[in-house]
């Protein structure tokens, strides 16, 4: 008869196999974000140049990885990529599928991170754009110093929930082998003949965790409502 083992839901279950997963999961959040952010931001300016041999490319891009799923960009990079790309890398031979994901998660997160800069960008007034130019600023030193910094501000809530959201999709590095939080669990529950309690588990604490942070991005927008 079935049953849930609750014994198995334990602090050695998680140090012996989860926490090595959950730091690469953690890992792969920040690094994913740091670049995803720094590409989307040269992706959104692209976009707002006015300039077709930028614009052009630059919306390509954008599009047609927001129309992909990222299951399929993450098979596709892990199973296209010459083994020789990884060579370059020290070790990167050993840690294909963890270098894979990196790769792809930047890649595609810098999709949606440039759409979020680009509202962010356009919700700065015109006036602040004039008062630049103005000053003798150039279009570099406008953007740098004064529409950028205030566009940031604008979008912090919104961009950690897109953060929020990329920590929930490591889970599916699962597909190429990487040993992420839930292959963590995963490899808890094969081993110990408890799959169910397993992932009862993972999921529980992927809800704690992302429940916990968005709440606290919630709390964050408000003090950023009050200041405005």
């Amino acid at each position: 008869m079935f049953g849930l083992d609750l014994s198995f839901l334990s602090w050695e279950i998680i140090s012996k196999f989860v926490l090595q997963g959950f730091y690469f999961s953690l890992q792969l959040t920040v690094i994913a974000t740091i670049g995803g952010i720094v590409l989307g931001t040269l992706l959104a300016l692209m976009r707002l140049s006015g300039k077709a041999f930028l614009t052009v490319p630059a919306t390509i891009y954008v599009n047609g990885m927001r129309s992909v799923p990222l299951v399929m960009v993450i098979l596709w990079f892990f199973l296209l990529v010459p083994a020789g790309f990884y060579n370059i890398i020290p070790g990167g031979s050993n840690h294909r599928a963890e270098i894979s994901a990196i790769v792809t998660f930047i890649a595609f997160e810098a999709a949606y991170f440039s759409e979020i800069m680009r509202a962010g960008i356009q919700s700065i007034s015109g006036g602040q754009v004039n008062a630049g130019r103005a000053l003798g600023m150039t279009y570099a030193q406008n953007m740098r110093l004064v529409i950028l910094p205030q566009a940031f501000r604008n979008m912090v809530p919104i961009l950690l929930t897109q953060t929020i959201i990329l920590f929930q999709d490591t889970s599916l590095v699962y597909a190429i082998g990487a040993y992420d939080m839930l292959k963590g669990f995963s490899t808890a529950g094969k081993i110990y003949g408890r799959p169910e309690e397993a992932y009862l588990l993972a999921a529980v604490v992927y809800f704690v965790m992302c429940f916990s942070l968005s709440w606290a991005v919630k709390r964050l927008q408000n003090k950023i409502a009050i200041i405005r």
